[in-house]
């Protein structure tokens, strides 16, 4: 049973998108109406909570590579790009009014 309600959990809703707070709600409904004990219940909240966790943390990752793939095909500069070209720019005014 608890089996049968992670896969519908994982496939229907999204794991990455459970709260802990939805998580727990959820098993203590299943504990309530006897359809999992609470050692089973426990288990599923730990696991899934796990499972959540790992899903967001993938989520966010690929978020990054993509945003970064954008903007390196954007060819825009990165912000140490600019600020070694400010250091420069300042040195080089530097240089100009000593010489003026």
């Amino acid at each position: 049973m608890i089996d049968l309600l992670k896969k519908t959990l994982l496939t229907g809703v999204g794991v990455a998108a459970l709260t802990k707070e939805k998580i727990e709600e959820l098993a203590k409904d299943f504990v309530e109406k006897g359809k999992i004990s609470e050692k089973e219940g426990k288990a599923f909240v730990d696991d899934l909570i796990a499972r959540s966790d790992e899903s967001r943390e993938a989520f966010q990752h690929q978020v990054e590579e993509k945003v970064q793939s954008v903007l390196t095909k954007m060819n825009l500069a990165k912000q140490s790009e600019v600020d070694a070209l400010k250091v420069e720019v300042e040195t080089l005014q530097k240089a100009l009014n000593e010489k003026g």
